[in-house]
């Protein structure tokens, strides 16, 4: 069969290349053609664009890039109708793939979502927008299962993903050494996130709280989808850059410093003490405040259903906070442990599924 993959960000490459392994292994026949990142790719996926050419962070940003927006969908869309596969697969990004699921289901084309859009943080009338265009929805988070319920839509939830590549991650047993680290001194994680414009609003903040933590080895983690050069603006004494590592770097860290995303997720299954932090152009952030209808920003929190971990969030990221916070979780044993239970509840909520594995399973069934 012929599956059109769209994923418009770092996570949704990973996570959707692990689906297409996985629904090669129930459809050895299978044909990828997908708009995603190196990741699917390398898994056998045709790519069209990189989700890098894509990458808009806030709500004023998307609006002012709305002509590139248009063009790269009617792009897809002129592609949809001339591969004609099986199946369209649309992982998250939600601006863009929802209306690529208008458009395949006007044209008869069958629409899976794998990883279900946050609907339910914003404007959560959008489900009905769901009921009529997504013939099968995959969720990893288990809240969402009784979201969509409560619409009477009935969805997959099929674990998590984060959760079972964690859980399989081989600790590196020369970290260190490879990376030239000093072994006796512990590390701080810095994970700033994966798109260039976060991380400028981010990065600068985060390391430059260096001087009451001497004793510690700042590490930032780098992504190769981005100019190496570029980091170099951010390096500094005991401030380094390592790429690609951020599960051995995490394996390895005492406490950590993460961009709002699915990377406090990996750091909370880690068990890494953290400080959540973000922060956006103040228009994108004005208009965020008023649709947003969750409580926290951090799936550590909204999994949890409560405060487990600090979210620094706009004016409050600021080195004051960041100093305040990170002395927490590296030295405060009782914020530490709390910190930690909270993660154990998490860790239980998730469970162990092999979600790509499910997850195709169910889709080549559904196929059938």
């Amino acid at each position: 069969m012929k599956y059109y993959l769209i994923a418009g960000e770092r996570s949704g490459d990973f996570h959707a290349a692990n689906l297409m392994r996985e629904l090669r292994q129930q459809d050895p026949a299978a044909e990828f053609r997908c708009w995603g990142g190196d990741m699917m790719q390398a898994a056998g996926g045709e790519l069209v664009h990189h989700y890098q050419e894509m990458a808009i962070m806030g709500f004023w940003e998307a609006a002012t890039s709305i002509l590139k927006f248009r063009g790269y969908l009617k792009e897809a869309q002129q592609d949809l109708l001339a591969w004609k596969p099986d199946v369209v697969i649309l992982v998250d990004y939600a601006g863009f793939n929802m209306r690529i699921a208008k458009f395949a289901k006007t044209n008869g084309l069958k629409v899976f979502y794998y990883i279900s859009p946050k609907i339910w943080a914003w404007n959560q009338s959008r489900v009905h927008q769901v009921k009529e265009r997504v013939d099968k929805m995959f969720v990893i988070l288990p809240f969402e299962e009784e979201f969509y319920q409560r619409f009477d839509y009935k969805v997959d939830y099929i674990g998590n993903p984060t959760s079972d590549a964690v859980a399989e991650h081989q600790k590196s047993a020369d970290f260190y050494e490879r990376n030239n680290l000093d072994p006796l001194r512990p590390i701080i994680a810095v994970l700033p996130g994966s798109r260039k414009q976060e991380i400028e609003e981010m990065l600068y903040e985060m390391v430059a709280i260096l001087p009451p933590f001497l004793d510690y080895q700042f590490i930032v983690a780098g992504v190769d989808n981005l100019d190496r050069n570029y980091y170099a603006n951010f390096e500094r004494n005991n401030v380094r850059i390592l790429f690609d590592q951020t599960y051995d770097l995490l394996a390895h860290a005492t406490a950590a410093l993460v961009t709002s995303g699915t990377a406090t997720l990996e750091t909370a299954l880690f068990d890494v003490p953290q400080v959540v932090c973000y922060r956006t152009s103040a228009v994108s952030y004005a208009i965020s405040k008023a649709v947003i209808k969750v409580p926290y920003i951090s799936l550590v929190n909204l999994i949890a259903g409560r405060e487990v971990v600090k979210e620094l969030i706009q004016s409050d990221f600021n080195a004051r906070n960041l100093v305040t916070e990170l002395k927490k979780a590296t030295a405060d044993d009782a914020f530490i442990a709390k910190q930690k239970a909270g993660y154990a509840e998490i860790r239980e909520k998730l469970g162990q599924q092999k979600s790509a594995e499910k997850a195709a399973k169910l889709m080549v069934g559904y196929l059938k």
